[in-house]
């Protein structure tokens, strides 16, 4: 990897790493919808000139259906259930439970038969994964607390939902321009709410925090991302899903004082190694260097051919490293191919599998 890649790659860690921080401060005196709304219809007004281009609002309106899904699924529950979820929840927890996406992303991607039958390493993943989760859950999550628990888990959900959305019915859209959309239509949706239910007085922590999540956590997060992926490939950059929940954990425990509890020690090692081998890629021709190309030998019977492999999946040290840049900048103009547009790597979500930020 680059310097550069690996500037952007720490930047980014940092940044989605921090709004479990930032949530927990903001919502002791803000209601959850309300913060949503700020937090979304700020941002979205900052990529309103890419969506007033006459290409990417065409699109945009064709498409509008999935997007609408796609939006209910990757911003506007997630982040309501997340908000409410750390009323009770503390950052550091509430980030750790967010590592579980790779792992139920892996889940969907083998029952909807987008990969063939899991490997022995992949099943360990997956036990240790989600073991580690049990093992949290047992020491640190008391009675009271099992809604707010159990909406991280529907929050996890979403986020491994929403890139299949994004990959099947919107790959001829611009990513900058579906999240835009998304942004703006989660603003408008929370707006009777949260312009209703506006809080009497913030503390300055809580107008920094807000603040910090609108410019730093969500507009200035998604153009870094997509600059890293143009950097380091797609496959590279979804790397940063293991570093974000450190990030959380040693955030609120350092500046919220969250105790670094029996739970999170046993647990935060079970989740980020299962999350490691729960999600690596099979061992198959693409794994092992060959022509750049999956395949379907020893695949189930009834089970999708794989996509193929664009360079842009192989990230700066591959044979296509110059001509893959193209392909995955999301503000390109170029109306190639949907195969083109999103290529697809490992389990066919592509370099969207963090697209969305925590939160």
């Amino acid at each position: 990897m680059t310097k550069r890649g690996w500037i952007l790659f720490g930047a980014l860690g940092v940044i989605w790493g921090t709004p479990y921080l930032l949530i927990r401060i903001s919502v002791r005196d803000i209601s959850p919808p309300t913060l949503v709304f700020f937090r979304t219809a700020a941002a979205g007004i900052l990529f309103l000139p890419v969506l007033v281009r006459a290409h990417n609002f065409g699109l945009l309106v064709r498409h509008w259906r999935p997007l609408v899904v796609y939006t209910v699924i990757e911003v506007a529950v997630p982040w309501l259930l997340l908000s409410r979820a750390e009323q009770r929840l503390t950052s550091s927890l509430s980030g750790l439970l967010i590592a579980t996406v790779p792992l139920i992303a892996v889940v969907l991607s083998w029952t909807t038969r987008h990969e063939g039958a899991p490997g022995w390493r992949r099943l360990a993943g997956l036990v240790l994964g989600f073991g580690g989760v049990a093992v949290i859950v047992g020491v640190d999550v008391h009675r009271s607390d099992v809604l707010a628990f159990l909406e991280v888990l529907v929050v996890a959900a979403c986020y491994a939902v929403g890139p299949f959305v994004v990959v099947i019915r919107l790959a001829e859209v611009p990513a900058i321009a579906t999240v835009g959309a998304s942004l703006i239509l989660t603003g408008v949706g929370y707006a009777p709410v949260g312009l209703t239910h506006l809080p009497g007085q913030l503390s300055p922590e809580e107008i920094t925090s807000v603040v910090l999540l609108i410019v730093f956590c969500t507009a200035i997060a998604f153009l870094v991302y997509f600059a890293l992926i143009a950097e380091v490939g797609p496959a590279r950059a979804t790397v940063i899903t293991y570093v974000n929940p450190a990030v959380a954990v040693m955030l609120g425990v350092l500046i919220l004082h969250e105790p670094f509890s029996t739970g999170l020690a046993a647990g935060v090692p079970l989740v980020f190694l299962g999350s490691f081998l729960g999600t690596r890629g099979s061992a198959g021709l693409a794994d092992r260097g060959g022509s750049g190309r999956a395949t379907t030998s020893g695949a189930p019977k009834g089970a999708r051919p794989a996509h193929r492999r664009s360079e842009a999946c192989d990230g700066p040290s591959g044979p296509g490293a110059t001509r893959s840049v193209g392909r995955v900048l999301p503000w390109s103009r170029s109306r190639r191919s949907p195969s083109e547009t999103r290529p697809h790597c490992g389990s066919g979500w592509g370099s969207w599998s963090t697209a969305a930020p925590p939160g």
